[in-house]
């Protein structure tokens, strides 16, 4: 079981370094499959007039030709469902806070990790990917797959755009919580905002050779070359005692979270975590777009008086899905399908529960390509009718010619 929780929930990711809070119910919002947003220009040049700003969190961010942020991602912003007692991520959250601080004690007594749950999403794009060594030219960098404000400022992609600030202050052990933003297709399991939950640890040379036989003589650092076992800066011994030391980090935190079950000899690990992975894993919830509901039948679901209590989600009435189809020629070049998937989401909302390409056509004369998109409205709430559904699709489709610069096929 803990295996297999790993291997659904996680991300692996490792990384060795160099030292360099309640009510039920919270604000309220738009209910989930409400009517949808007007529409904001998302994907392909600037949104808004030239020399506009957007006003993110008491900020102004002049727009350039890297903005690329719709007003539904927007909209999620400053939402912090990981601070909102009883929501099920504040519950995960929670318990790995838990965890954390009854395991992992220092010499004072003190939890040894501290947990940072409420850092700004907007960070620069050197936080984002040089503190992290991106390489230049690494796809996420790429307007297609992250969310920018402007060329030097964007809504993080992962957590650890928060790392090398941290380190840099002197923090050796802390536990990240946070709303992140990529650009992603649409489905059940895919959604542009989720939350990530990582944690970072540095070992100094006495720590992590502690109770090693001829621990006195090991080394953190040589400079040899690089393998497929370790960086060129670390050695093989260090390596692998800090590779046993997350794996067993992580096993024990699976283990609490679901506690001891078989197939052990199945194990996986992992550094970064998704929250909503986690929990839909963890309570059943089937669909994603959930966590972003103000359904009273989902929310009290949630609202426990121990934080391990055990709950499995009672699945609201699923009503009916409407589906509609969408094919158009692609433009000759500045296209990518998230510039699509946001375009959709900004429209349709909640409404769309999914968006499969479910084919692709060259024509042999002109070798234009033109894509077909099956698209799946479904409210969680009511059952729509396929006139209500016609409307937000024609919309769609006109705005795809008009944003994206698509040629219909319709």
């Amino acid at each position: 079981m803990v295996g297999w929780a790993l291997r659904r929930a996680a991300q692996v990711r490792v990384h060795l370094a160099r030292k360099a809070s309640g009510v039920c119910r919270g604000p309220e919002h738009q209910a989930l499959g409400a009517r949808p947003a007007a529409l904001e220009p998302a994907g392909r040049g600037a949104p808004g007039p030239p020399g506009d700003a957007v006003e993110l969190l008491g900020k102004s961010y002049p727009r350039d030709g890297y903005s690329n942020l719709s007003r539904k991602v927007l909209s999620r912003v400053g939402r912090n469902l990981h601070n909102r007692p009883h929501h099920p991520l504040w519950l995960i959250k929670e318990r790995v806070k838990q965890h954390f601080y009854a395991r992992y004690v220092g010499r004072s007594g003190t939890p040894l990790f501290s947990v940072y749950d409420d850092l700004s999403p907007v960070v620069t794009t050197w936080q984002n990917f040089d503190s992290l060594l991106v390489p230049a030219d690494h796809p996420s960098r790429k307007k297609g797959d992250s969310y920018y404000l402007n060329a030097t400022h964007m809504l993080r992609a992962h957590t650890s755009a928060h790392q090398w600030d941290l380190l840099r202050a002197g923090l050796d052990a802390f536990l990240v919580v946070g709303d992140v933003y990529r650009r992603d297709q649409i489905d059940a399991q895919h959604h542009p905002v989720f939350h990530q939950l990582e944690g970072v640890r540095l070992f100094s040379r006495h720590q992590l050779f502690a109770g090693t036989k001829d621990g006195e003589n090991l080394q953190l650092f040589e400079q040899s070359s690089r393998s497929a076992h370790k960086q060129e800066t670390h050695t093989l011994e260090a390596t692998k005692l800090v590779e046993f030391d997350l794996k067993q980090t992580l096993t024990r935190l699976m283990t609490h979270l679901f506690g001891d079950a078989g197939a052990e000899d199945q194990i996986g690990w992992a550094f970064g975590l998704g929250l909503e992975r986690l929990a839909m894993v963890l309570y059943d919830i089937p669909d994603i777009r959930l966590f972003w509901s103000e359904d009273e039948r989902f929310l009290k679901q949630f609202c426990v008086q121990d934080i391990n209590q055990k709950v499995k989600f009672q699945p609201l009435s699923k009503y009916p899905a409407v589906i509609n189809d969408i094919s158009f020629w692609l433009p000759p070049e500045n296209y990518t399908e998230n510039d699509f998937y946001d375009l959709v989401r900004t429209i349709g909302g909640d409404l769309v529960e999914k968006v499969d390409l479910i084919d692709k056509f060259e024509h042999p004369k002109t070798h234009r390509t033109s894509h077909c998109y099956r698209v799946t409205y479904r409210h969680m709430e009511r059952t729509m009718s396929q006139r209500e559904v016609g409307r937000v699709h024609q919309a769609v489709q006109e705005a795809a010619v008009r944003l994206l610069g698509v040629e219909g096929r319709f």
